[in-house]
């Protein structure tokens, strides 16, 4: 799966696939073939972390 290189695009992406189709990010990471922790570092750079309690990016 080709994720966005944008960071708000890949924001928008991300939460919107946790939201309809994977009960975690590592689920998510996992089928993606994403590495979890880049993943985590891209978007902590624009101001967001994952919150697993509500499983999306806040």
């Amino acid at each position: 799966m080709q994720l966005p290189k944008d960071p708000f695009m890949l924001l928008s992406f991300v939460n919107m696939k946790l939201r309809d189709f994977y009960p975690s990010l590592s689920a998510f990471c996992e089928d993606a073939g994403a590495n979890e922790e880049e993943l985590q570092k891209t978007l902590a750079e624009i101001g967001y972390s994952y919150d697993k309690n509500t499983n999306k990016f806040v």
